[in-house]
């Protein structure tokens, strides 16, 4: 069973956050500002945040800069993940991944399921792993950020979360760079 394990100390992770849209600026990213306030209550580093245009090869530069950037851990992305023609996050993400996490798709739907029903059939969330930094696009809602933070990240990126979570995993995310 999934429990947070108290003799063990918290391990705060450096966390950039990436609001993709074409209409939204920094007085209007409710997304944004609601993972940023999870980010920083739960006791992790807030690395950086920009918002970019839903433009592919400039979202796919904003992840590999932040990829190279060793002052960052991970990267959460919002909006882009639907299904319109300017719906390009997902693209992007896979771009730049080594490996996808499939299953974070699926968890974050089935999250999504308790609360829109089959709605959630048209988010494409995924997760994914480059450069030993973890990769993870929501949708732009801040329903989806909220379910995606409190019922998966928060956990996943809680080193005290037991049986596993991806914190602990992290100092070997690279190891094949590292083989010689």
């Amino acid at each position: 069973m999934s429990r947070i394990n108290d003799t063990k100390e918290f391990m705060p992770v450096r966390i950039a956050v990436l609001t993709v849209s074409d209409t939204r600026d920094a007085s209007q990213d409710t997304s944004g500002d609601i993972l940023v306030a999870r980010i920083e209550s739960a006791g992790h580093i807030l690395a950086d945040r920009q918002i970019i245009r839903d433009e592919r090869a400039d979202i796919a530069s904003q992840l590999r800069n932040w990829i190279a950037d060793a002052n960052v851990d991970v990267v959460i992305s919002t909006g882009g993940t639907g299904l319109t023609g300017r719906d390009v996050t997902v693209e992007a993400h896979r771009d730049v991944y080594e490996k996808e996490i499939e299953a974070f798709g699926t968890v974050f739907t089935i999250v999504s399921m308790k609360k829109i029903a089959t709605s959630a059939v048209q988010s494409r969330a995924t997760g994914g792993v480059a450069g030993g930094t973890y990769l993870f696009a929501l949708p732009g809602s801040p329903g989806a950020c909220k379910d995606a933070w409190d019922e998966i990240l928060s956990l996943q990126l809680d080193y005290r979360h037991q049986p596993c979570n991806f914190v602990e995993i992290m100092p070997r995310l690279d190891e094949h760079q590292r083989r010689k």
